[in-house]
C-alpha cells in the first residue's frame, strides 16, 4: 500500500518488509529511546530477523523521495491468534503521525484478513498513544519475570467489518442497501 497521506515529514509509503530490512528494524529496536533506562534489557539482545519478517506480517513506512530507503518505522501483525506484536517510530520521527499511519495500515490489514479484532500487549509509556489511535483498554498483562519485570496495559483494536463486502448488503451507486 501507498500512503497519500503526507505526514508532517513529506510523503510517507508503506510496503511489505523483506528479509534485507531485518537489520534496519533490529536496529531501530534496539536503539530506542522508548526503551531506555529500566527498559533497555527488554530490547538490548532483540532482534528482528528474515526469518521473523517471512513468517509474520510485517510493514515498514518509508520515506516516499529521494531516501527512499530511510525506514521511518514499522509494525508487525500476527495473525494467530491476531496480535499486534511489534510497532517502533525511529527516534528522529516520532510526532510526525507515522506511528498513526502505521495503525491505519494495520486496520486496513485486519479487515482484510478478515479479523474483529486486534490484540496489543502496550510498553507502559505507549498507552497514551495507543489510546489515541483508537484502542480499546482490556486488562493488563502481567509481569512475566525474567523476560518481561513490569505489568503491560493490554487493549484491542476494534475492527469493524468492510461494509462493502458485508454479506446479504447490496451496493449500489456507492451506497450499501
Amino acid at each position: 500500500m501507498n500512503s497519500g497521506i503526507t505526514p508532517r515529514s513529506g510523503p510517507i509509503a508503506i510496503r511489505r518488509a523483506v528479509a534485507r530490512d531485518a537489520k534496519r528494524l533490529t536496529r531501530l529496536v534496539r536503539g530506542s529511546r522508548a526503551y531506555e533506562g529500566r527498559y533497555s534489557a527488554m530490547v538490548a539482545d532483540y532482534r528482528v530477523g528474515p526469518d521473523y519478517i517471512e513468517t509474520h506480517r510485517v510493514f515498514v513506512a518509508v520515506a516516499a523521495d529521494e531516501h527512499e530507503n530511510r525506514v521511518l518505522g514499522f509494525y508487525s501483525l500476527v495473525l494467530v491468534p491476531p496480535e499486534l506484536d511489534l510497532l517502533f517510530v525511529a527516534n528522529g520521527a516520532q510526532g510526525r503521525g507515522i506511528g498513526r499511519l502505521l495503525i491505519a495500515h494495520l486496520k486496513s490489514e485486519a479487515r482484510t484478513e478478515g479479523l474483529d479484532r486486534v490484540r496489543v500487549v502496550s510498553h507502559p509509556p505507549a498507552e497514551g498513544f495507543y489510546r489515541s489511535v483508537g484502542a480499546v483498554h482490556t486488562g493488563t498483562a502481567t509481569a512475566n519475570p525474567p523476560a518481561v519485570m513490569w505489568d503491560r496495559p493490554e487493549f484491542a483494536f476494534l475492527i469493524p467489518p468492510d461494509a462493502a463486502r458485508a454479506p446479504g448488503k447490496i451496493l449500489q451507486g456507492g451506497r450499501i442497501r
